[in-house]
């Protein structure tokens, strides 16, 4: 009876010791791991990397790649790359980065259990040159100017250093003469001193960041003598393009050159049998219009023999608008020459504009001969000639916003364009 006692508990003894070490097998786990690799091919938007998935920690690797951000130890919460499934070695591309910045990137693998990350690293992106546009020339005396610039991208590195620099031969530098107006991006206001009257003088804004210079959109003005008033006491700037010498702001003038006036033709139907000389403001609201876009003048006014130009100046051919086009480059790219830059008349995208005539166009629209309608500013400016097209039309010129072209076409005379003048 003993020994039949003995073998049972021999029996239970054996059973509960392969239990007990069954049991600390299963609670030995195997860890997820992942490396990452050295990060190479660094540009200033994109860099590569990878990693390898050393043990897949019991479960299938479904999901591998990279994750990065600008703060530590950044999750697949901040940005990332699937690279794949399984382990081993995979190779990961970013894109979309921001120029001199500085990025913390780990590896990633995830089974069904966990996500398990790499040890950290950084790598910083190639910082770039600014990016900038120059400021109309505004304030023209006989021996000063104000101008400016607006930085629109500092490269990834700090702006150190802007201004403007100018000097009577083309594409200045700030080896030229130069303004210092202190640092960082947006927009910044230049005095221009010590010019000489009567001498064309060309200027670019600058900035400077810890990588390169760089310049905006070059603009010729001339000081001293640059602006002309009309007998309404209203006062134009003017520059020199090529051999031509052009106002810079639309006519508003409300009197022919002897001073009669010209009729101010406020009703719409009015207007569209009118063939006698009128003008109107758009949308017969000068208190919002005049300042910026001056005057909407049909054909007849251009035409009359009392003259709508100031003394000296004139409304110009068809030939002359050719002639500023052609110097230009030419219709195609003319255009975004001549247009002020920016969305505060023109309306997005203000396609090519880089005003580097300084012409300074702006989308004045028009009125309509048929029906009198005013058509909404922003789209487009026309500008009269003085050349008739035929009994009933004359050739205008035309801009838009979504593109760089100079349109030339001929209109009804009983339509109302702005008149932009040239000197005789």
């Amino acid at each position: 009876m003993k020994n039949k006692y003995s073998l049972h508990i021999a029996f239970l003894s054996v059973l509960l010791l392969t239990i007990l070490v069954n049991c600390k097998k299963d609670s030995v786990k195997v860890a997820l791991t992942v490396t990452l690799a050295a990060v190479t091919n660094i540009t200033s938007n994109s860099a590569t990397t990878g990693g390898d998935v050393t043990s897949d920690g019991g479960s299938s690797v479904t999901a591998k790649g990279v994750c990065w951000g600008t703060n530590q130890n950044p999750t697949t919460s901040d940005s990332k790359i699937n690279s794949g499934t399984g382990a081993g070695s995979f190779t990961s591309s970013l894109t979309g980065l921001n120029s001199g910045t500085t990025y913390y990137i780990r590896a990633f693998a995830t089974n069904s259990v966990e996500t398990a990350y790499s040890s950290q690293a950084t790598f910083t992106t190639v910082a770039l040159a600014p990016a900038l546009t120059t400021t109309n020339i505004t304030a023209i005396t006989s021996t000063s100017a104000t101008g400016g610039g607006n930085i629109t991208a500092d490269g990834g590195s700090a702006i150190t250093a802007r201004g403007v620099c100018w000097s009577t031969a083309q594409s200045p530098t700030t080896s030229n003469s130069k303004t210092t107006d202190g640092t960082g991006s947006g927009t910044f206001t230049s005095s221009v001193t010590g010019l000489t009257a009567g001498t064309t003088y060309y200027l670019r804004a600058y900035a400077t960041n810890g990588i390169a210079t760089s310049y905006g959109n070059e603009i010729s003005f001339t000081p001293g003598g640059t602006t002309v008033t009309d007998i309404d006491g209203n006062v134009y700037h003017y520059i020199t393009i090529g051999t031509q010498v052009w106002m810079i702001e639309n006519l508003k003038t409300t009197k022919y050159r002897n001073g009669d006036a010209i009729a101010n033709v406020t009703v719409n139907a009015s207007w569209a049998t009118l063939v006698t000389g009128g003008y109107c403001w758009f949308n017969n609201d000068a208190a919002t219009y005049k300042a910026a876009y001056g005057a909407l003048y049909n054909w007849y006014a251009v035409a009359d023999s009392r003259n709508i130009a100031p003394a000296g100046w004139h409304v110009p051919t068809d030939a002359e608008w050719t002639t500023l086009s052609d110097f230009l480059g030419g219709t195609g790219v003319a255009g975004g020459k001549l247009k002020e830059t920016g969305t505060l008349h023109w309306l997005a995208p203000n396609t090519d504009a880089t005003n580097s005539t300084g012409f300074t166009a702006l989308p004045g629209n028009y009125r309509n001969y048929g029906n009198g309608s005013f058509n909404g500013v922003g789209y487009y400016g026309y500008w009269w000639s003085s050349t008739a097209y035929d009994g009933s039309n004359a050739w205008n010129f035309f801009l838009g916003n979504l593109n760089s072209t100079v349109h030339r076409d001929y209109f009804s005379k009983q339509d109302g364009f702005s008149i932009r003048c040239i000197r005789d």
